[in-house]
């Protein structure tokens, strides 16, 4: 690796489930470089997502590797924390994990090296929870500007492509897979990021340059909490019944299978050719065998419904493409990332279903994090909400409360004009409004459930949708004089500003007076 010089400029950090990368680029330099930061990187770059827990300072990385503990059935070894960050189940020990690994990377980056901006990247099926604890994360870091940008965002903006590019991008990583279509319009700018700035060094980064913008324009997205470490679990199933039958699989088991699932992705190898891995399973000390061929393991996917989640999740991001007028014949070309784009199946499986549009391979691990880098003071993210907002409101005829929706999966964000909604009185006397936002569910058709221990997609029912609430606390709006039954009292403007925060300005109508602007919480 080329020796570091004494520069400032941005970093730029993907948390993977299997592997973390960590690039560089300096103000001055066109070129972005991945970090070798010893003794936690296997090469320049890449952190194995490891981390095992001592009593002073855990082993990070190639450390772990090193010192033999990877397949380790023991709890102090962390790995595949990434899926339980911002999920339902996570718990403070993945948040933990995930912490100290960014942490152990800031630690041992180069002294020669002033990061100025950090670049961050999140799912898109988590991206509101992951969100905010990477905002709590990275909160001690000494960094004037922190930006976030979705995965498969900034993969279309480390394809390569020229501005003009229309792109739909597959991220297959360790434990989601997201897509996304996005266009790539207008110049060009120096390395600064923008996207979603979670912190600003007191200035305004979007106005330090006079160039016309380059704009990456969002127009369909979905996720699937499905990946790489699911179909380890499937191959481990298949191949060694009687040991995932009764109990989950050993970390030794599930690294076999991975590294089963590397040999069988070579594309040089015969469909029909059975290939081997070994492993001893420190539990017992029982050698096991795992065995399959690339045929196999194509109808293996196909068996666990692995195609058709796929075929679900692409006709959820085309939809989005076709309400801005984009179809797949408009498309310069499919990106495919993560660990999972190696997968011969999924490559085959995106020939076959988005021609004609040709199939891109950059380099499928540090696509992300190169792309993060791209985002500049002259790059602007224009997204599209994958899951919309309601507002509970109160029914004049049926005499009940009902969801309203305010914005609804597609629509673009930052919003241009402001949604206007007026609210009742529901009865004599009231004295407050109480704003409760929810997230519509249930709009996938599929999910991950656990059965036995084994990752299965379900089909979720078509009924009425529901809503989740949102995390941030309701806003009480006080009625001065009280509201009587049926009476129009309050007039909300709401809006999406390009921080992802739904805003919204509230006027008492009876008064003709302005009672202040709220920010209710950020969209997804």
């Amino acid at each position: 690796m080329e020796k570091l010089q004494h520069s400032a400029g941005t970093l730029a950090i993907d948390l993977g489930s299997t592997t973390t990368v960590v690039a560089y680029q300096a103000n001055d330099r066109a070129d972005p470089i991945r970090l070798d930061l010893p003794p936690i990187t296997n090469r320049p770059g890449e952190v194995p997502s490891l981390l095992w827990q001592t009593a002073d300072q855990p082993l990070i990385g190639r450390q772990v590797l090193e010192a033999g503990l990877n397949d380790s059935p023991d709890p102090r070894l962390k790995r595949d924390f990434k899926r339980q960050i911002g999920s339902h189940q996570g718990g403070a020990d993945a948040e933990q994990a995930g912490r100290d690994l960014l942490q152990a990377i800031w630690r041992r980056l180069p002294d020669q090296l002033t990061v100025d901006r950090l670049v961050l990247s999140a799912p898109v099926d988590s991206y509101r929870r992951y969100r905010q604890w990477l905002v709590d994360a990275c909160a001690t870091l000494p960094v004037n500007d922190i930006a976030l940008v979705d995965e498969p965002t900034a993969a279309a903006m480390g394809a390569g492509c020229p501005a003009g590019s229309r792109l739909l991008v597959v991220d297959l990583g360790g434990s989601t897979l997201d897509l996304a279509l996005v266009a790539l319009e207008g110049g060009e700018g120096r390395a600064a990021p923008i996207a979603q700035l979670l912190r600003l060094g007191g200035r305004n980064l979007a106005e330090r340059s006079r160039q016309t913008p380059r704009l990456a324009k969002v127009l369909g997205k979905a996720g699937l909490r499905l990946g790489g470490r699911d179909i380890d679990r499937w191959i481990a199933a298949a191949c060694c019944p009687e040991r995932t039958a009764q109990a989950q699989p050993s970390a030794a088991l599930l690294n076999a299978a991975e590294r089963l699932k590397c040999r069988l992705s070579d594309p040089e190898l015969p469909r029909d050719q059975q290939v081997l891995e070994l492993c001893i399973d420190p539990s017992d000390g029982c050698e096991l065998a795992l065995e399959l061929s690339p045929a196999e393991l194509d109808a293996l996917l196909e068996h666990q419904g692995f195609g058709e989640a796929m075929a679900q999740v692409l006709e959820t991001t085309l939809t989005g493409g076709r309400r801005h007028g984009v179809g797949l014949e408009d498309l310069h070309g499919v990106v495919a990332v993560g660990g999972g784009a190696q997968l011969p199946w999924l490559r085959h499986w995106l020939s076959s279903h988005t021609s004609p549009a040709p199939l891109l391979t950059p380099p499928p691990v540090d696509a992300v994090a190169l792309g993060g880098l791209r985002l500049t003071p002259d790059v602007q993210v224009r997204d599209v909400l994958q899951n919309g907002v309601s507002m509970q409101v109160w029914d004049r005829r049926s005499r009940e409360h009902r969801w309203q929706p305010l914005y609804v999966a597609g629509q673009p964000w930052p919003s241009r004009d402001p949604l206007e909604l007026v609210l009742a009185a529901s009865r004599d006397g009231q004295t407050s409004v109480e704003l409760v936002l929810g997230e519509p569910t249930g709009g996938d058709r599929h999910e991950v459930v656990y059965v036995d221990g084994v990752p299965t997609l379900r089909n979720r029912s078509h009924g009425p949708t529901q809503h989740q609430n949102w995390p941030a606390a309701a806003v009480h709006v006080a009625l001065e004089p009280p509201g009587q039954a049926g009476e129009d009292c309050l007039r909300l403007h709401f809006g999406i500003d390009d921080q992802a925060q739904l805003t919204c300005a509230v006027e008492d109508l009876r008064l003709q007076r302005e009672l202040g602007r709220h920010r209710l919480g950020t969209v997804r």
